[in-house]
């Protein structure tokens, strides 16, 4: 359904480039549900805002992303528009953020359906009662205004809006965040029973991995606004290929085990600036002499599988 071709975006900064997404890649199949997840700073909003053709005119972009074949960002804004709503909406990340304090709720609802054509006036309202109604809010508090709800009940109401066109692909970025744990799980509960009741495909951004071990099927991994890994979840936890994954999970609590926490230590590279080899070396527990000075590819390791890192080249060499 969604198939995304070497995405590449540039930020024009003071004194040069901030190359922010490195040749990404990867494919979204209907009705599947795949984690976008690293740490902040690694490009994961930055990849799907170009998704939706919604970076800022400092942003440069390249690549394909192709939708039911049809390449959406080849003529920049009068390609992507059409699409936009229609058949990939976005939900994002701070819902407080996301609506426009100064209108109803409602009428932000009605607002993507009366510019794609898809419904107008009482039909549109009618249609909006009903998709809050959807995600558990009466339909009665469309002509609210976005301060009168709570913080659970505007990320459901930015469900809602995201779903007004009815799209084929939903993009999920942070959408539980500076929410309670309780309405953090009855909000990721309320993704999962939407994406399979309307056959919704999502992509859902987030560091969180219990999240998406708990919402996706398949995740991709980025570091340093590139694929580090990517493969099924339960592939990525029991037999990861590449440091960070493992360390990510070993930095992530476990309620029901005796493993202790460890942190990662230092942090992501400045993009600003050239990086040397491996872009994870400086923090890798398992660098040795080829990290620093050539960049792994991204290549298969087993079953829809892959993984960029020069340990999975070792048993190779050896044998050589």
């Amino acid at each position: 359904m969604l198939s995304v071709e070497g995405l590449e975006v540039w930020f024009d900064v003071p004194g040069g480039e901030l190359h922010a997404v490195q040749g990404v890649a990867f494919d979204l199949f209907p009705g599947e549900r795949m984690g976008l997840v690293g740490e902040s700073g690694c490009g994961k909003t930055t990849t799907i805002l170009a998704l939706m053709g919604l970076l800022p005119p400092s942003a440069s972009v390249a690549g394909r992303v192709l939708l039911d074949g049809e390449d959406v960002l080849a003529k920049g804004e009068d390609s992507v528009s059409p699409h936009r709503w229609r058949d990939v909406a976005m939900v994002f990340q701070g819902a407080m953020n996301a609506f426009n304090p100064v209108k109803t709720v409602g009428s932000q609802i009605v607002e993507p359906m009366e510019l794609h054509g898809v419904a107008s006036g009482r039909a549109a309202r009618n249609q909006a009662a009903e998709l809050l109604e959807m995600v558990g809010i009466s339909g009665s508090r469309a002509d609210r205004y976005p301060h009168e709800f709570s913080g659970g009940m505007r990320q459901r109401a930015a469900i809602a809006m995201a779903l007004a066109c009815s799209p084929k692909v939903l993009l999920a970025d942070e959408p539980t965040t500076a929410l309670d744990v309780m309405v953090q799980a009855q909000i990721l509960e309320l993704l999962v029973r939407l994406t399979d009741d309307l056959g919704l495909a999502m992509i859902l951004v987030t560091h969180d991995l219990p999240v998406v071990a708990q919402v996706c099927g398949r995740a991709a991994v980025m570091y340093a606004g590139k694929v580090a890994e990517s493969g099924p979840i339960e592939t990525l936890f029991h037999d990861p290929r590449h440091p960070y994954t493992r360390m990510l999970f070993q930095a992530t609590p476990d309620l029901h085990g005796d493993d202790e926490v460890a942190s990662i230590p230092g942090a992501p590279p400045r993009l600003d600036r050239e990086v040397l080899g491996c872009p994870f070396h400086p923090r890798c527990d398992s660098a040795f002499s080829r990290c620093p000075v050539e960049e792994p590819r991204l290549r298969e390791v087993g079953d829809n599988h892959t993984a960029a890192c020069h340990l999975n080249d070792v048993p190779m060499q050896v044998a050589q």
